[in-house]
C-alpha cells in the first residue's frame, strides 16, 4: 500500500488540535470539575461545626469561607459559605488548636497534578485517535487513519477463486458471449493484429440468483489474470469526492496489474440516471463522472476489461451504456428445462446421491427457479437425507426439497379440526378437478393437505411436460379457472366460502389484469398497452398509463373476466360432483396423493359410467 504523503501535516493538525483541548480542560473543565466537589452551606452550620470540633481545614478569602468537615466514618466533606463580619473567627478557630489554615484545598502534590491534567488527558487523545480515526479510516478503504481515498476492491487469482466456466450450468449464451473476452487476454496479439479492440465493458443483466457473480469470477479464472472485485455501495462515501477518488485509485491498480477483470457489482448503486434534480446525490454523481472519465481513459489494447452486474438495467445512466464503455450487455436468464437439469447435476455432483435420481422431473417441477435457487433444493436434500439417517440423497428428498423451497417446510405439529380438514381437502380437489377437465392445463402432479411454515393449508401442484415459453389465451383462461375451482368447490358443497382461497384470488386478479392490460388478450381493448413493467427483474411491478376513465373500464373487463372463470369452475365441478366428493374423501384419508392415483380413480370412474 502506498504511503499517505499527507499524514505529516495531518499529524501535526491532531497534535494542534489535542493541545488547544488540553488547554481548555485545565483552564475551565478540571476548575469546574473541583468547584463541583464543594457543597454550599450557611454560615451559622459553619459555627456550629467549629464548635463540634469536626473542622479538620479552612481556607478563609474575601467573599468566601470553605472548610473541610470530618465525618464518623472517616471521611471528609468540603463546604463553602459567606464570609460574614465576624471579628472572633479567628480567634475561636486558634482555640480549637487542631484546626489547619490553607490556601487551596486542591491536591498540592505536583506530581499527581501533572499526572491528572497533562498525561491522562494526553493519553485518552492517543487512544482516541488509535481506535476513532483509524477505525474511520479502515470502513472508508485505507490502511491508515486518513487514507480515505484508496480503493477497497478485493483482489483474486485463479488459484483463489477457482471458478471456471464448467462451474457454471444453464448459462450457455452468457458464457458464449464471454469466451471472446477470455480469448483476448489470452492472445491480444490475434488481434491487435487485424486492428480490433478488446469490448471495454460488460455489463451482466439479469434476476438475482442468476449467476452473474459466479459468470465474472468464470471469466477471471478462465484467462487466469487478476481479477479486482468491488459493490458499488462500497464507493458511496459521507464526504463528497471519497467515492470518486476511490474509483481513481481503483482504475490507476487495474492499470498497473493489466492485463486482468474489474468486476463492479451492484453498479446501479452509483450508475444511477442523473436527473439534475435539487434532491440530487452530489457524492454519487461525482463517483459516476469519475467511472465515466476513467472509462474513456484506458486503452482497450491494454487488456483491462469491466465487467459490471445489475438487476436494474432500466436506473442506469445512457452515458454509463453507450458503446466504449459498456460495450455489451448480456443477459443472464432464468435457466429453461435444460439449463435447470444441469444446474441441479453441477451442484448434486458436490453431494452423495443413489445410483438413479431423475433430475428430468425435478427440473419440470421448478420452473421459473433460479440457479441459486436450485442449489438450495440439493442443499435441503443433503439436509433431509442426514435427518432421516441416510447417507445419501434420494429422488423423494429432492421432491421434498422443491416443496420447501416452495412452500415451506411440513408443520407436523399443527392442529386442524376435521371441519377444517374436510374444508381443505374439497378445496385442494376443485383445484385439481377443474385443472384436469380443461385441455390446456398442466397435469397434476400432486395434492396434499399437510399445512406447510409459509401458512399454505395445502396446495395442488401441476407440473408442464415440456418447456413453455408463450402463453396462449386458452391456457390463460383455463388456469383462470383452475385458481377459482378451489373457492367454487366450497361454494357448491358447504355453500360458504372461507380465507383460504386469498391467494388464488390474488393470481387470479393479477392474471387477468395482465391479460387486459399487457396481453392484449381482452376484447373490450385489444391490442393496447394500458400498463408498464418497471424493475422487470426485481419483482415486476406495473404502473397504469391511461385515463382514470380508461381504469375504471378496465376494472370491469378484468371483474368480467375473473366472473366467468368462476363460472366455469362451477360448472365442471357441479357436473362431476360424484368424482369431487370420492376424491376429497380419499385426499383426507391419504392426506397427500400424487397425479397418478387422481387421475387413476378419475378415469376409473369415468370407465363405470
Amino acid at each position: 500500500m502506498k504511503e499517505n504523503k499527507n499524514f505529516p501535516k495531518q499529524a501535526a493538525l491532531y497534535a494542534v488540535i489535542s493541545l488547544i483541548l488540553l488547554l481548555v480542560m485545565n483552564a475551565v473543565i478540571m476548575p469546574m470539575m473541583n468547584k463541583a466537589k464543594v457543597k454550599e452551606t450557611n454560615y451559622s452550620y459553619f459555627l456550629e461545626q467549629i464548635d463540634s470540633g469536626n473542622v479538620s481545614k479552612v481556607q478563609i478569602e474575601k467573599d468566601e469561607i470553605r472548610f473541610e468537615v470530618k465525618k464518623e466514618d472517616g471521611s471528609s466533606q468540603v463546604y463553602s459559605t459567606g464570609r460574614m463580619d465576624d471579628p472572633e473567627l479567628v480567634e475561636r478557630l486558634y482555640e480549637k488548636g487542631d484546626i489547619e489554615f490553607t490556601e487551596s484545598f486542591e491536591d498540592n502534590s505536583v506530581l499527581l497534578s501533572f499526572l491528572v491534567n497533562w498525561v491522562l488527558p494526553l493519553v485518552f487523545f492517543i487512544v482516541l485517535w488509535n481506535v476513532l480515526f483509524k477505525g474511520i479510516g479502515r470502513r472508508l478503504g485505507g490502511s491508515n487513519a486518513m487514507s480515505f481515498g484508496k480503493s477497497s476492491a478485493k483482489v483474486y487469482v485463479k488459484a483463489q477463486t477457482g471458478k471456471t466456466f464448467a462451474d457454471v450450468a444453464g448459462q450457455d449464451e452468457a458464457k458464449e458471449a464471454l469466451v471472446e473476452i477470455v480469448d483476448f487476454l489470452h492472445n491480444p496479439e490475434k488481434y491487435a493484429e487485424i486492428g480490433a479492440d478488446l469490448p471495454k465493458g460488460a455489463l451482466l443483466v439479469g434476476p438475482p440468483g442468476t449467476g452473474k457473480t459466479l459468470l465474472a469470477q468464470a471469466v477471471a479464472g478462465e484467462a487466469n489474470v487478476p481479477f479486482f472485485s468491488i459493490s458499488g455501495s462500497e464507493f458511496v462515501e459521507m464526504f463528497v469526492g471519497m467515492g470518486a477518488a476511490k474509483v481513481r485509485d481503483l482504475f490507476q491498480q487495474a492499470n498497473e496489474k493489466a492485463p486482468c477483470i474489474v468486476f463492479i457489482d451492484e453498479i446501479d448503486t452509483i450508475g444511477k440516471k442523473r436527473d439534475g434534480s435539487l434532491n440530487g446525490n452530489d457524492e454519487r454523481e461525482q463517483t459516476l463522472n469519475q467511472l465515466l472519465t476513467e472509462m474513456d481513459g484506458f486503452n482497450g489494447k491494454k487488456g483491462v476489461v469491466i465487467l459490471a452486474a445489475t438487476n436494474r438495467p432500466e436506473s442506469l445512466d445512457p452515458a454509463l451504456l453507450r458503446p466504449g464503455r459498456f460495450d455489451r450487455r448480456i443477459p443472464a436468464e432464468l435457466p429453461d428445462l435444460a439449463g435447470r437439469e444441469a444446474i441441479l447435476k453441477v451442484h448434486a455432483a458436490k453431494v452423495k446421491t443413489e445410483k438413479y435420481i431423475d433430475f428430468n422431473a425435478i427440473a419440470r417441477a421448478t420452473a421459473g427457479a433460479s440457479g441459486a435457487e436450485l442449489a438450495n433444493i440439493i442443499n435441503e436434500a443433503a439436509l433431509r437425507a442426514v435427518r432421516n439417517g441416510r447417507k445419501e440423497v434420494s429422488q423423494s428428498d429432492l421432491e421434498e426439497s422443491v416443496e420447501v423451497v416452495i412452500a415451506g417446510y411440513q408443520r407436523k405439529n399443527a392442529v386442524i379440526s376435521q371441519k377444517e380438514k374436510e374444508i381443505i381437502a374439497y378445496h385442494e380437489i376443485g383445484h385439481a378437478l377443474v385443472a384436469a377437465k380443461q385441455k390446456h392445463s398442466a397435469p397434476v402432479h400432486k395434492i396434499t393437505i399437510i399445512p406447510r411454515t409459509s401458512g399454505a393449508l395445502g396446495y395442488t401442484m401441476q407440473v408442464d411436460e415440456g418447456e413453455k415459453f408463450l402463453m396462449t389465451k386458452e391456457e390463460a383462461l383455463a388456469s383462470l379457472a383452475t385458481l377459482t375451482g378451489g373457492r367454487s368447490a366450497e361454494e357448491l358443497i358447504f355453500n360458504s366460502c372461507t380465507t383460504g382461497a386469498s391467494n388464488d384470488i390474488e393470481k387470479a386478479t393479477k392474471l387477468a389484469r395482465a391479460m387486459v392490460t399487457r396481453y392484449g388478450m381482452s376484447n373490450e381493448f385489444d391490442m393496447i398497452a394500458l400498463e408498464t413493467v418497471t424493475n422487470q427483474y426485481l419483482g415486476g411491478d406495473t404502473s397504469l398509463a391511461c385515463s382514470p376513465e380508461t381504469a375504471a373500464r378496465i376494472d370491469a373487463e378484468v371483474n368480467n373476466i375473473v366472473k366467468k372463470a368462476h363460472e366455469k369452475a362451477l360448472r365442471i365441478l357441479s357436473d362431476n360432483i360424484e368424482k369431487l366428493h370420492e376424491l376429497a374423501h380419499f385426499l383426507l384419508e391419504k392426506e397427500t396423493i400424487t397425479g397418478d392415483e387422481f387421475m387413476e380413480i378419475l378415469n376409473k370412474e369415468k370407465a363405470m359410467a
